[in-house]
């Protein structure tokens, strides 16, 4: 029963707050990238983007698996904080997932491009 006169002595202080402001508070800070910075064009964002990679020390704090320990954990470090703090809802953290998809995949897309220059000075022979 305590527990429920709590929650109400809550609900109603904010809504208090929020009558006496005339506005609603903010009702999450705004999230930020610190390891993604972006170059701004005419067009709009350039899709290169300058990154910040994460140390081991940072990582390892993280308890980032070692498999995930890659260019891209930088990104992924916020994001798993997001999940852990948001309890895996994923409609709540589709930000930072989408930077960090797009991390990979431009990763692989370098990987690939490596290959076939690699593949190219072979003369098309595949190493495999």
């Amino acid at each position: 029963m305590a527990v429920i006169e709590s929650v109400k002595e809550a609900v109603s202080h904010a809504v208090d707050s929020v009558s006496s402001s005339g506005h609603a508070a903010p009702s999450a800070p705004a999230r930020t990238f610190p390891h993604l910075v972006t170059r701004t064009t005419w067009g709009g964002t350039d899709s290169t983007a300058l990154r910040i990679e994460a140390t081991r020390e940072e990582m390892s704090a993280a308890r980032v698996p070692l498999p995930y320990r890659d260019s891209c954990a930088n990104l992924l470090i916020p994001l798993n904080k997001c999940r852990y703090e948001n309890y895996y809802l994923p409609w709540l953290c589709q930000d930072e997932r989408h930077g960090y998809e797009k991390c990979q995949y431009d990763e692989f897309k370098l990987r690939v491009k490596k290959m076939d220059e690699i593949r190219a000075a072979k003369g098309g022979e595949r190493s495999n």
